[in-house]
């Protein structure tokens, strides 16, 4: 205590130690530490002087300066010079950091400037302006610290006498109930001691003041307190007498507005409401009149549906069905007697759907199953419109489906029905010991069977022709659905958009032909004025329900009408069309509607693939044993033709390209084209393995062909009547002027390859494989023809004694005669072609190259012919007389001989050509020997009888028919000097 009082009052800082304000302020309870914060905005007046020091002054539950490194109370020299040390520690630094630690030295770093005093000068001119001004103002405004000096004092000073009560009891959680708590505040161990009963009575009398002096001590620390924030105390007693006021002020004028607001109730208000409530009263007898009139209607519907039913008219009867259920569930809903009503108009709607379905599949199976030929137009038109729009009506999209079945049964039927009343007619085929129509096809002849199968084809497309018109009504039958449900929406959006009152009896008609076009069938003038009485109530509900019934009485008097008219047909078609104008039912989409639309053209598709698929079969089925592979030429170009005619035919009606029945027909060519193909090339391989090579005639037929290939027709010439004059046949062939000589074998290859290319003509979906097929042909003739000639091969095969020169001048110009024509079967083949199948074009350049170089081997044998003999006669030259010497009159006559063989075979300019290598050969060996026999031009005796042979071989060479302007230069035969 004492210590306490003679404390200095002067505040500590918190970091100042343990012992210092800081435990002090950890220990007092959050109650004390509200106490000296301002409250919250109840006083709005300006604090006080000693409000202000406590405000400002330190706070007694958080710290309220921020400890920095001027805070701290040791520094450097003090930690080293510690006095409580025994002896200074000469090691502080190098212990921790190391011994090098007092031999560093801290270099300076070059991030930092050198700083001197000149750096500061900006600063110190601009602070000693500040500097003056704070002067000034010191000494004319007092120091903030002397006015605060005797808050800071008082208030220091009571939390120092505050401190002298026990920190126990500044505690959050002092409890006396607690053992622990009790024992320390009232330490009865100091009451039993061995002092007796006095040591006892002074110790309570100490402890009783002791805790007498924290009362008192609390009570003026309280009553400080409560003197600071009496005015504000004060001030919120008195706000609370005003508000007590302003509330009595407020309950009396409540009571005074309920009283008036009474008094007009009863005055103004009830009457008008009890006639209100009698005009209510009146409408609920009209409307529960009107519905028991509508009940009545209700009642009769199963009667009006039978009787719709018996005419077939099923969208009426859907639509009453339809109607009848909208007025069940919107107007009468919950009245008992109906209450099994709409599922029995459920079950009968069932029962429509079904019996739809079923007239369908009867209709279509009766319309595709009659007679083709008798009855062209579309069989009951009115009553598949009907049928379609019930469909339609009841979102039956599949009904395309049965059609389909149906349509697939009777394509089979068809071909059934045409091969029965074909075969009837046939003696030669029992039916009773044949069953399958397979068998029955295949016994027929190919007249039979051919005139089977156009007649198919002509069934076919009275059967295309026939589904078209009746998809054309249904997709007509469709569109009206779709511009129905079109108008429908903009009626719907016409409905929903707003109407303008004032616009006065034009809005009011607009809505009369609405309300006409709504309720179709009642007069203009109870239209008109239901429009009215819709405009002035404004109820949209009313409107909606006034006009179910309406659409109800309506289609009920529609149905009695048709139920009495015979005729009817507007009235159907009017009611068809109301059916979907109306909108209340669930009908199809516009999407769903394109969709049908797709699908019918779909199904049009569908019927020209399975037309072209049972045709398939029929091709099939005669082409199972190879019958079809034996055609001749005119009959499978008759087959194909017909099929491309069916199948162009059923392009155009149908509009699509079905490609069945070209690829059977295709695979039906392709085996032709294997057997075409082997028949000429084995017909080929004969000819060439019984040809002797002996300049053949050239028949008349022959050169027109040729003549009609150079006119530019590349096909076959018609056979002419017999009986006209017969022309001899010619020794050579004229192509464009040329004169061939040819053996019999290129004259009908010639033929052959016409037939190729008139093949071609009349089938062109083979021009590709008939193109293969034919470079296979020409390869086989090039190669067998060389096997024969340039390899001897004729030898054995035919059994000739040598293949002479001639024979190889006949080949080469055969050869050459192919070669002129493969460019013309080129070009022809490439207008069959597609742009895309160019490339197979290109075996025709090969065969050309090989054609070439096979020539050119033969002018090479011709040359290596003479080349031979040179070397064998001029080997044993001599130059001696007599002149000329008989080397040289053996190899003259040689050369008469070759002249003689080639003369008439080959053209002048490839004899000259061949002469000229041939005479090359001559000067080569003529060379080499005088070489060998040391001749020179030197004109010597020797030179001079070696210029007398030179002399007689020129002259004998010259004098040779085309070889007059040859130019031998024998000069080359001496050696140059140097």
């Amino acid at each position: 205590m004492a210590s306490s009082s003679s404390s200095s009052p002067l505040p500590r800082r918190a970091g100042g130690g343990r012992d210092g304000v800081h435990l002090k302020e950890r220990g007092l309870s959050p109650l004390r530490s509200r106490g000296i914060r301002s409250l919250p905005d109840v006083c709005p007046k300006e604090p006080t002087g000693e409000g202000r020091g406590l405000h400002n002054g330190p706070s007694v539950v958080a710290e309220h300066d921020r400890w920095t490194v001027y805070s701290s109370k040791v520094n450097l020299p003090a930690a080293l010079n510690d006095p409580r040390l025994a002896k200074r520690e000469s090691d502080f630094f190098t212990k921790t950091w190391g011994l090098d630690f007092t031999e560093m030295e801290v270099m300076p770093s070059f991030h930092l400037p050198n700083i001197s005093r000149e750096h500061f000068g900006p600063y110190s001119q601009e602070m000693t302006q500040r500097e003056r001004i704070h002067e000034r103002c010191k000494t004319i405004c007092p120091n903030k610290d002397d006015v605060d000096a005797v808050s800071s004092i008082t208030t220091n000073h009571e939390k120092l006498n505050l401190k002298q009560v026990g920190e126990i009891f500044m505690r959050p959680e002092f409890a006396l109930e607690d053992p622990a708590t009790f024992n320390t505040v009232l330490p009865w161990s100091h009451f039993h001691g061995a002092g007796g009963k006095s040591r006892d009575v002074a110790s309570s009398k100490l402890l009783q003041e002791k805790l007498s002096h924290y009362l008192d001590v609390v009570e003026v620390s309280i009553a400080r307190q409560i003197s600071l924030r009496s005015e504000a105390f004060f001030h919120a007693m008195s706000s609370q007498h005003e508000l007590q006021d302003r509330l009595q002020e407020t309950q009396q004028a409540v009571a005074v507005l309920r009283s008036r607001t009474a008094a007009m109730d009863r005055v103004m208000c009830q009457g008008p409401l009890r006639a209100l409530r009698i005009a209510l009263t009146r409408n609920n007898c009209v409307k529960l009149h009107n519905k028991l009139k509508l009940m009545a209607a209700v009642h009769q519907t199963q009667p009006t549906v039978q009787l719709l039913l018996s005419t077939s008219e099923f969208v009426g009867a859907l639509e009453l069905i339809a109607t009848t259920k909208e007025v069940l569930q919107q107007e009468l809903q919950g009245i008992h007697s109906f209450r099994h009503l709409g599922s029995q108009l459920c079950e009968l709607e069932k029962l429509i759907d079904k019996m739809m379905v079923e007239d369908f599949s009867m209709y279509a199976r009766s319309d595709l199953n009659r007679n083709l030929k008798e009855e062209p137009q579309v069989l009951e038109k009115e009553r598949l419109e009907s049928l379609v729009f019930g469909l339609l009506r009841q979102r039956k999209l599949d009904f395309l489906d049965i059609y389909s079945e149906e349509m697939i049964a009777a394509a089979k039927a068809i071909v059934y029905q045409c091969v029965a009343e074909r075969v009837v007619h046939i003696e030669e085929i029992d039916t009773e010991v044949i069953f399958k129509l397979a068998d029955q096809m295949r016994l027929m002849t190919f007249p039979q069977w051919f005139e089977l199968l156009e007649n198919i084809f002509e069934s076919f497309l009275l059967f295309l022709q026939r589904i078209k018109d009746t998809l054309d009504v249904i997709r007509n039958v469709v569109l009206q659905v779709l511009s129905s449900s079109h108008k429908n929406r903009l009626l719907a959006e016409t409905i929903s958009a707003p109407v303008d009152v004032s616009q006065g009896p034009v809005a009011l008609q607009g809505e009369a032909e609405l309300a006409y076009l709504t309720h179709e069938g009642l007069f203009i003038s109870d239209a008109l004025n239901e429009a009215q009485q819709q405009q002035e109530s404004g109820v949209a509900g009313q409107d909606q329900r006034s006009a179910a019934g309406s659409r109800f009485q309506q289609n009920r008097t529609e149905a009695a009408a048709e139920g009495d008219s015979s005729s009817g047909i507007s009235e159907v078609s009017a009611g068809r069309e109301h059916s979907f104008i109306s909108g209340e039912n669930p009908m199809p989409t516009e999407m769903e509607l394109n969709r049908v639309i797709n699908n019918l053209q779909e199904l049009l598709y569908v019927a020209s693939d399975v037309s072209h698929d049972r045709c398939v079969k029929v091709l099939t089925a005669r082409a199972k044993d190879g019958s079809l592979e034996r055609l001749s030429s005119a009959e499978f170009v008759s087959l194909s033709q017909a099929v491309e005619g069916f199948v162009r035919d059923t392009e155009d009606l149908c509009g699509r390209r079905s490609v069945s029945l070209r690829g059977a027909l295709q695979s039906q060519a392709n085996r032709f084209v294997n057997r075409f193909h082997e028949e000429r090339k084995t017909k080929l391989s004969l000819l060439l393995d019984n040809e002797r090579w002996k300049q053949a005639d050239v028949p008349a037929e022959f050169q027109d062909l040729v003549n009609s290939i150079a006119d530019g027709k590349i096909s076959l010439p018609e056979r002419k009547v017999s009986g006209t004059e017969e022309r001899k046949p010619a020794d050579f062939l004229l192509v464009n002027g040329q004169k061939y000589a040819v053996v019999g074998t290129v004259l009908l290859l010639i033929r052959i390859f016409l037939e190729y290319c008139q093949c071609v003509n009349d089938i062109p979906s083979i021009a590709t494989d008939m193109l293969t097929r034919l470079s296979d042909l020409l390869k086989h003739f090039n190669s067998r023809s060389c096997q024969l000639v340039l390899g001897a091969g004729a030898l054995q095969v035919v059994g000739l004694k040598t293949i002479t020169t001639k024979n190889l001048a006949l080949a080469s110009r055969c050869l050459q005669l192919v070669v002129h024509y493969i460019p013309i079967i080129r070009a022809h083949f490439e207008t069959k072609l597609q742009p895309k199948q160019f490339s197979v074009l290109r075996h025709f350049d090969h065969i050309m190259k090989d054609y070439n170089d096979h020539i050119a081997e033969i002018s090479a044998k011709l040359v290596a012919i003479m080349d031979s003999l040179f070397e064998k006669f001029l080997s044993k030259y001599e130059v001696k007389a007599p002149m000329p010497s008989a080397c040289f009159r053996n190899i003259c006559k040689q050369m008469a001989k070759m002249h003689e063989a080639i003369f008439e075979l080959l053209p002048e300019e490839q004899t000259q050509m061949l002469f000229l290598r041939i005479n090359a050969c001559f000067k080569m060996h003529l060379k080499r020997q005088l070489a060998r026999l040391g001749v020179s031009n030197d004109g010597g005796p020797q030179h001079g009888l070696v210029v007398v042979d030179v002399a007689f071989y020129t002259e004998n060479i010259l004098a040779l028919k085309s070889l007059e302007r040859l130019d031998l230069n024998m000069a080359e035969i001496w050696e140059q000097k140097r």
